[in-house]
């Protein structure tokens, strides 16, 4: 994501295309070291999280900047950023940008559906980035970068489904074109290397490639 990933994708066949299970990396059994606590609102980074949460995975491009976007969100209890969607356990950061992991970067999004609504976090999401671009996001080119949404349980799938259906009529109205993103039942969340949890709170000038369609999510 800071490189020119132009370049880096060139020759690459898995930076277009998810690799078939028997083509990933092994990965690992360990899993990755990570805080205790939330470098900005210093809430649990791991469950357990209390009982009244909620949770979502989103992927919508390099995840340092769509953390940030969900972490100043109110009534969000805890963010975190990780792989998930693909096959090898417990991948590396330098695994996943090879694209023969299959992951998303993604963000675990923890909230208190009391205080923000399910609806109001995938407005954040649509509006956030482009969801028409497949297997990248602007200028990162790759599988990892590709839009996605693992919702926790059936019902949260419907809702996602159906706000697909609504932003992508508001694109069409633009002429805009037709939406990629991956909505799915939630597979297991992978945690990232710690330096990249809440990276961007750690280092404010970080890149952040984030940028939507302008297309508002009704």
């Amino acid at each position: 994501m800071v490189l020119n990933t132009f370049t880096n994708a060139f020759g690459n066949p898995f930076k277009s295309r998810l690799p078939e299970p028997g083509e990933a990396l092994p990965g690992r059994a360990k899993a990755m070291a990570v805080a205790d606590r939330h470098f900005v609102n210093r809430h649990p980074l791991q469950p357990p999280f209390p009982a009244a949460m909620e949770q979502i995975v989103l992927g919508m491009g390099c995840f340092w900047g769509a953390e940030r976007r969900f972490w100043q969100q109110p009534g969000v209890f805890t963010t975190a950023v990780g792989y998930s969607g693909g096959f090898t356990p417990n991948p590396s950061y330098e695994e996943v940008c090879s694209g023969r992991t299959g992951h998303a970067e993604v963000v675990l999004v923890v909230y208190d559906p009391n205080q923000v609504s399910f609806d109001n976090l995938l407005k954040v999401f649509w509006e956030s980035h482009n969801p028409t671009q497949g297997m990248r996001q602007g200028n990162d080119v790759g599988t990892q970068y590709r839009s996605v949404i693992y919702c926790e349980n059936a019902d949260r799938r419907r809702i996602a489904d159906a706000s697909r259906v609504r932003y992508q009529k508001a694109l069409r109205d633009q002429h805009l074109g037709e939406i990629t993103t991956e909505i799915a039942d939630g597979g297991i969340f992978y945690y990232a290397e710690d330096y990249h949890q809440q990276y961007l709170a750690k280092n404010p000038g970080g890149y952040c490639g984030l940028g939507g369609t302008g297309v508002v999510c009704g």
